[in-house]
This record gives structure tokens, sequence and C-alpha cells, in this order.
């Protein structure tokens, strides 16, 4: 479930910012950090809540793109759309965000209004209710450094805790 996030006109965004609020929204968020895989034994499915502070592995997918053409942007929405490959369930990468920068990657690490941001969140833990829980944690962490805990704004499935 791709989200296309465009910046202001004049506007940038600080790469090294933005990874570092993505880190404490899937701290936040359980359901960012969560896998899925079936028990063929008990013939059931399995959710799996990764501890942020015991893994060592990384919890979302951060990639970075070119285009110059609206075709290219295209084929990249695209993909981000339809490839099932960009997930993996059973590891609990359930979220990516894709840098799509105009022409080059940036050598100052920001993003400008000419570059374009991609959520992609897999459809088993998030909707399209979920993206104004998200976008409203990712300006709070974004523009304060600080992120509100509470069951009201947390993301979860249905069956956790």
């Amino acid at each position: 479930m791709p989200f296309l996030y465009r910046l202001s006109s004049d506007h940038t965004l600080s790469i090294i910012q933005l990874r570092q609020t993505l880190h404490k929204i899937i701290i936040k968020h359980q359901s960012l950090r969560t896998s899925l895989r079936f028990d063929k034994q008990n013939n059931q499915l399995i959710q799996q809540i990764f501890d942020f502070n015991k893994t060592n592995k990384n919890l979302f997918s951060f990639i970075e793109s070119i285009f110059e053409t609206d075709e290219q942007l295209n084929n990249i929405l695209y993909d981000e759309q339809r490839n099932s490959q960009h997930f993996d369930l059973i590891q609990g990468l359930v979220f990516r965000c894709h840098l799509v920068y105009y022409k080059q990657i940036s050598s100052n690490d920001l993003l400008s209004d000419k570059d374009v941001l991609i959520f992609n969140f897999h459809n088993a833990i998030f909707d399209s209710l979920s993206m104004d829980v998200f976008l409203h944690d990712l300006n709070q962490v974004y523009t304060t450094g600080q992120l509100i805990f509470d069951n009201d704004t947390t993301l979860r499935y249905i069956d956790c805790e």
C-alpha cells in the first residue's frame, strides 16, 4: 500500500532526520515491527513482535533511486504497488521508505520539492485510515523530536495485546 508524498515548493527535508523519525515511529507502533508466519504443524498464523532493544536487524527498508521523466516515476510507483518481493512478513519487514530523487541523488542529504517520498506498507498491517496516524506521528517527531505514546494513537493489529 504505497503513499506518495511531495514537499511543498522551496522546502527541503533532512534525510538523516527522516531516518531517525521513522525509527522512533517504528518503536511506537508494534504492527510496524511485527512478523507473520504460518505454522504448518499447528495450522495457524503466528504473530511475533520484535523488541527494538533486542534486535540487530533493520526494522524497515530505506531505498533510494532516481527519475528524470514522469514515465520513470510512474514505473517506480507501479513497482511499489505491485511487487510483493519488497516485503518479508516472516522477518517483520512490513514497511519501506523509498526516496526518489529527481535527476540525481542528493549530495547534502536533503530532499527537495522536486524529489518524491514513497511510504509503502504491507496491507496486512496497514490500511488507509492508519495513514492519518502515521502522518501525524511523522510530522510530530520530525518537527519536535518527541512522540506521544498513548493507546488512542497507536497502530496495532486487531488481535494484538
